[in-house]
């Protein structure tokens, strides 16, 4: 183990991680020129044509006698428990800067989880070949930010290759080699005397294995394989193992390391990342964060005959806090009968995403689909556009809202994810909603639009901390549905592109809201109901009635387009009849036979409207549409 580096590469987004990682791979030989290509371990479409990493990636490398093992990770706040989850399977993080741009909020965001992991840190200032580069300056920030010595600071160049060399060298004489603590076994007090002794001659010297999955995937021919940091003990190819969480059973079909792709080994030992080949084909039994161990008979105490499998004395590894989905939102197919289709494809996503949440809906309007949690808005259009691209699904995504805490009068409490799900006024104690702490990132020049801007988006200034001369960090607490629609477009816009934000969970506090209902021709479209602050409802409900006037198609009669509160209507909007040119065939006469047709024809509309056969059904092009104005 004293020959083994475990470490990552964490940035804010866009600060260069990839291209690190693949000058890393060249210089150690790790893939063949004919097969290197840019960003070569973000192995998705999406990831490529984004520029941005969604999925962490590990890979193996061997440098002068030693064995490296990165794993490369997502930099947008979005995709932050994918860091987390990175960070839980090694000792050492590469920490990146982009010298044109300086520290950022997610730069921050993952020291701050590295920091909680107690990883050794490695300051890299990256991108120094570019002519807008600050090196010193954004060194002096960044030394600030550490509290270390400038001089430790790494200067490099990812598309060069400059400074890379140090990078490795310094992760080599830095980062801890991976330790194996040995616990006991035992689950309880008085239990000491259930030792796992090795029963056979091939197993002699070897100890319990635990393996943490910290990632997994779902392989159509071989089942969920299983991205692990090997904690204890050692695992082959061909052994029975145990998920000590889902309590699933299978076998190792293969065990190996990633060059990035598999590359099969005899086994996996302690303190080595690789993978496991579970077979396993549902995706609930293989969950990021469990425990691997080997299934092996072993005596109950000592003296005592064979008894139960060696698993049941083994501790779990510490796994990973259930991530709280911040979003959520509806999705329906936009084909009724691909709800089949869509259950899967979710399913399948969920292995590879641990952060998805999901449980099936129906909507009148929308037919059957599913409310989904997601860490923020990138996240949910990622998912989207993975459905759309890996499983060819066409969909429509309902209006994304927060989980308010509601408390009825008689007591109850609810968490409440639409407006559908919300209680009549008279019922209602207390609505709580989700606030977040906000870290933006900006050069001093703008702090004023920056402060105006969050003060109508209701946030509260906390304080602002000073990053050398020029960068600026304001930390606020803000209502979490505030910043769910155009806030970060805004932010940009009034920073000229230069702020950049973080966020995460804080606490629930009351709110002033109430539900929004949207009706056409006098009918509730509930798909079209949000969740509003009290003194923006007027604005929002005339926002979406005109919308629905300029995207739904006229009708054969007048259709009234309302927003209502309450029962009371606050906004309306009427669409004009589509009419046959019934006087078309009238030439000449007095103007009263023109009349009489047209007062005919309007008879005849109110007739259809007041007889139910004007109901409007509402095309999922026009719901796409509303959503997204």
């Amino acid at each position: 183990m004293n020959h083994i580096r475990n470490f990552c590469i964490i940035a804010h987004i866009d600060h260069g991680k990839s291209t690190l990682a693949d000058r890393m791979l060249e210089i150690t030989n790790t893939v063949d020129k004919r097969k290197m290509k840019a960003q070569i371990l973000d192995k998705m479409d999406l990831e490529r044509e984004r520029g941005i990493t969604i999925k962490l990636a590990p890979v193996n490398m061997e440098y002068q006698g030693y064995k490296l093992n990165l794993i490369d990770t997502p930099g947008h706040v979005d995709f932050s428990y994918e860091v987390s989850r990175s960070l839980a399977a090694v000792e050492g993080a590469v920490l990146l800067v982009d010298a044109t741009q300086g520290v950022q909020a997610q730069t921050l965001a993952n020291l701050y989880l590295a920091l909680e992991q107690n990883l050794e840190i490695i300051p890299v200032v990256n991108k120094i070949d570019l002519p807008a580069a600050d090196v010193e300056g954004t060194k002096a920030s960044l030394a600030k930010l550490l509290g270390c010595n400038p001089e430790e600071i790494i200067e490099a160049s990812g598309k060069t290759g400059q400074g890379v060399e140090e990078i490795l060298r310094a992760v080599i004489e830095r980062v801890p080699a991976p330790t194996s603590p040995h616990p006991s076994p035992s689950q309880g007090e008085g239990d000491d005397e259930r030792v796992p002794l090795p029963l056979t001659k091939g197993e002699a010297g070897r100890g319990l294995l635990r393996a943490l999955i910290f990632d997994s995937v779902f392989d159509e021919y071989r089942g969920v394989v299983a991205y692990v940091r090997v904690v204890d003990g050692e695992i082959k190819k061909g052994e029975k193992i145990k998920m000590l969480a889902t309590k699933a059973e299978s076998e190792a079909l293969e065990v190996g390391f990633f060059k990035p792709d598999y590359l099969p080994a005899p086994e996996l030992a302690t303190g080595q990342i690789g993978y496991i080949v579970t077979g396993l084909k549902t995706v609930e039994e293989c969950k990021v964060g469990d425990t691997v161990t080997a299934l092996a008979p072993y005596p109950l105490s000592r003296g005592a005959g064979e008894g139960k499998e060696r698993s049941d004395g083994v501790r779990a590894l510490p796994g990973y806090k259930e991530v709280k989905p911040m979003v959520f939102a509806g999705i329906f197919c936009k084909e009724g009968n691909e709800y089949e289709e869509l259950r899967d494809s979710i399913g399948k996503l969920k292995l590879t995403d641990a952060s998805l949440q999901y449980e099936p809906e129906h909507e009148p309007a929308l037919g059957f689909g599913f409310r989904c949690g997601f860490l923020g808005l990138l996240h949910l259009e990622i998912i989207q556009e993975r459905l759309r691209r890996e499983f060819n699904l066409e969909l429509v995504v309902t209006t994304p809202s927060v989980a308010y805490q509601v408390t009825k009068s008689n007591g109850e409490e609810l968490i409440v994810r639409s407006a559908l799900e919300l209680p009549d006024p008279a019922q209602m104690k207390e609505i709580l909603e989700p606030w977040v702490s906000l870290d933006v990132v900006a050069p001093k020049d703008y702090l004023g639009a920056i402060m105006n801007l969050v003060q109508e988006k209701r946030g509260l200034y906390k304080n602002t901390e000073y990053l050398g001369e020029r960068q600026t960090i304001l930390h606020y607490e803000m209502p979490m549905s505030t910043i769910l629609t155009d806030f970060y477009d805004k932010i940009k816009s009034a920073t000229s592109g230069y702020a950049s934000l973080s966020y995460d969970f804080l606490d629930y506090r009351p709110a002033e809201v109430v539900r929004l209902d949207i009706m056409v021709a006098e009918e509730p479209v509930e798909p079209l109901s949000v969740i509003v602050y009290k003194d923006e409802a007027f604005r929002r409900g005339r926002a979406i009635v005109e919308s629905l006037k300029e995207t739904l198609p006229p009708q054969m009669f007048m259709v009234k387009l309302q927003a209502a509160v309450g029962g009371k209507i606050i906004a309306a909007e009427r669409l004009a009849a589509l009419r046959k040119d019934v006087t078309a065939k009238l030439y000449g006469g007095d103007v009263t036979r023109k009349r009489k047709l047209l007062e005919k024809q309007k008879k005849g509309k109110k007739k259809m409207a007041a007889m139910g056969k004007g109901k409007v059904d509402i095309p999922p092009a026009v719901f796409l549409a509303v959503l997204k104005k």
